[in-house]
Order: structure tokens, then C-alpha cells, then sequence
């Protein structure tokens, strides 16, 4: 359920299982993850806290870390599977071929160092330029993002920067090495609204002038509506319902979408409460059998409790995993 061309795709996931490995047991965080990313597209991905969103863009990047362990599944990069590179290689492809746009920007960003030190040794390590180049470079940079007086910011630490700016310096390194895909995990977060709307349109202008996908991690839909070309939507570790963004958000199909979409408030509507979803995401390791989300779901077929949704694809190119869409299994 890739909702893309995945033989043309910059990047395709292919079945991607995560399991959370100890001595005591196995859990299951990410199953059969399958998307897709095109050249100068932006992809959402959006559910809870808990729905295996930034897991999926750790393992894009290679930076999954113990107890998580990748144990099925294909990563492929510019047709190259990058799953099974080895940490040098991979480290070689992260921020050269894949950049990272992290939530916080002072976890990013070394308090101890200039802006500019980071900035031109990052160029340096990515592109083998010397230090006059890189230096130039990383003013160009800035002045992409939106740093007034780059030169003079350069000599700048982090601390000395706004909430927003940071965040500008942090997409500034993402692009250090002209990577090709950029995947920002919850990039807005930590923003105010209008610096929020500020690092979005920044993102999806680099995605349409540079010609390089994003993945766009966030809980946030109103985010998605504004910036994202397609959307996944994840709830426990699987996609269930992928496509345009027009087409999901203006017509969810799984009850989940259905869920969040209704969560949304309008402006020109008076509410005084809005609908929630009854229930919590299940934890990882205590899943219910079937489809996961069918104890909070008020479409539950008895075939839901028992067996977890095929991936069916509808006639408008949306991928819904969910049997009240696509029927029970005959």
C-alpha cells in the first residue's frame, strides 16, 4: 500500500517490520510498513504518540538503536537498498543523500560551538570542500532558511538564536550536503504558530525547488493539510489509510482518519465540544488480536476482532486497511 509508484519512487518502503527485542520478550512496533517517496514530494505521516511515526523515519536514516531491531522488510534509496549498508557507508549516506530535521533544535546543535563551525564542517565532511568553500557555502545557507546578516551569524552560538531561528539552522544542516530526501520528525513542535508556518512553507519550498522528497512527521493535521502532497496515517504500528492529501482529509475511509479528521475544529462552526476517539492507542507488546484498533472502533465486525485488515486499494488511489471498507474476507 504504497500509494506511489515505488519503482520510480526516490525512496520505497517495502514491508518494514520493527520488533522491540529483551530477554524477557519480542514486541512488535512497525508491521509491514510499506510507502513510498517521489522526487519533490511531500509525504505526511501522522497519527498518536505511539504510532510508530518516528520510528519509521529512524530506520530510513539508520538510526535505530537498542532494544528496536529491524527484523523484515527493504529499504530503497535512488533504487539502491540502503537497509543492509554498513554503518560506515550508512553514515556516509545520511546527511549526503538523506538529511534529518530533528523535533528540538537544541538537541541538534552543539551548545559549545558556533553556528558556523557546524555548519562548515558538516559541508566539509559531506562535500570534500576546503574551508574558503565551505565557508561561503554555509552563508549561502543561511541565507536560504531565512537568517538575516548570515555572515555576521555565523560567529552566533546556538543559545543566541530564537526558538525559531535555531530551527532554521537545523534545516540549514539538513541541506549542508545536498541530500536528495529530507526527513523532519515533528520540525514545528516546539514553535509558536506563525514560526510554525514559517519552517513549513520552508520544507516544502526545498522540496519543490530543489526537487528532493519529505517526509513529514507530525500529530498534527492541520500541519499536513497545509504542506503534504500525500499522507499516511499510522495507528500502532501500521499504515492504515494512505494517499493525496485532498482525498483522505476530505473523505476519510478508516474509522481512525474518520477519527482525527472530526477532531479538527472549524472555523465557521460553534462547537462546544469536539469528537474524540473513545480509548488509548494500545502499548507496544499488548496489541489486541486482529485489527488494533478495533476496541476503540464503533464500525468492529466480529471478522476485526480475529484477523488484521488486508491493505485494499480503492478506486481513487486511497490504500485502506480496515474490513468495513473493503468487506470481510470470503
Amino acid at each position: 500500500m504504497s500509494g506511489g509508484d515505488s519503482d520510480a519512487a526516490l525512496l520505497s518502503i517495502r514491508g518494514l517490520r520493527v520488533e522491540m527485542q529483551s530477554d524477557a520478550q519480542t514486541a512488535t512496533v512497525l508491521n509491514d510498513v510499506s510507502i513510498s517517496v517521489s522526487p519533490g514530494e511531500v509525504l505526511g505521516l501522522v497519527g498518536e504518540s505511539g504510532a510508530g511515526k518516528s520510528v519509521t523515519g529512524a530506520a530510513v536514516i539508520g538510526l535505530l538503536e537498542p532494544p528496536l531491531c529491524k527484523t523484515a522488510g527493504e529499504i530503497w534509496f535512488e533504487g539502491r537498498r540502503i537497509d543492509t549498508l554498513s554503518p560506515r557507508d550508512m553514515r556516509r549516506l545520511r546527511g549526503a543523500g538523506i538529511g534529518m530535521v530533528f523535533q528540538d533544535p537544541l538537541t541538534a546543535l552543539n551548545p559549545v560551538f558556533t553556528i558556523g563551525r557546524q555548519l562548515i564542517e558538516t559541508i566539509r565532511e559531506h562535500t570534500g570542500m576546503g574551508h574558503g568553500a565551505a565557508t561561503e557555502r554555509a552563508v549561502e545557507l543561511l541565507d536560504e532558511v531565512g537568517i538575516p546578516a548570515a555572515r555576521d551569524r555565523l560567529r552566533s552560538y546556538p543559545h543566541e538564536f530564537s526558538g525559531g531561528m535555531r530551527q532554521r539552522v537545523v534545516v540549514a544542516l539538513a541541506l549542508a550536503g545536498h541530500p536528495r530526501l529530507i526527513v523532519a520528525d515533528e520540525p514545528t513542535t516546539a514553535l509558536d504558530v506563525s514560526i510554525q508556518a514559517q519552517v513549513i512553507a520552508l520544507l516544502v519550498r526545498i522540496a519543490r525547488e530543489l526537487n528532493a522528497g519529505v517526509i513529514l512527521i507530525t500529530h498534527d493535521m492541520g500541519v499536513i493539510a497545509e504542506a503534504a502532497d500525500r499522507v499516511a496515517v499510522m495507528y500502532a504500528g501500521r499504515v492504515v489509510e494512505i494517499g493525496p492529501v485532498a482525498e483522505v482529509l476530505g473523505s476519510p475511509r478508516h474509522p481512525y482518519s474518520q477519527g482525527l479528521v472530526s477532531s479538527i475544529p472549524n472555523i465557521g462552526t460553534r462547537v462546544d465540544i469536539l469528537p474524540q476517539i473513545p480509548g488509548v492507542m494500545p502499548r507496544v507488546g499488548a496489541l489486541p488480536e486482529g485489527c488494533a484498533f478495533h476496541p476503540r472502533c464503533q464500525k468492529c465486525l466480529p471478522v476485526c476482532t480475529q484477523t488484521p485488515p488486508d491493505q485494499h486499494i480503492l478506486a481513487n488511489g486511497v490504500g485502506v486497511a480496515c474490513w468495513a471498507v473493503s468487506g470481510p474476507p470470503q
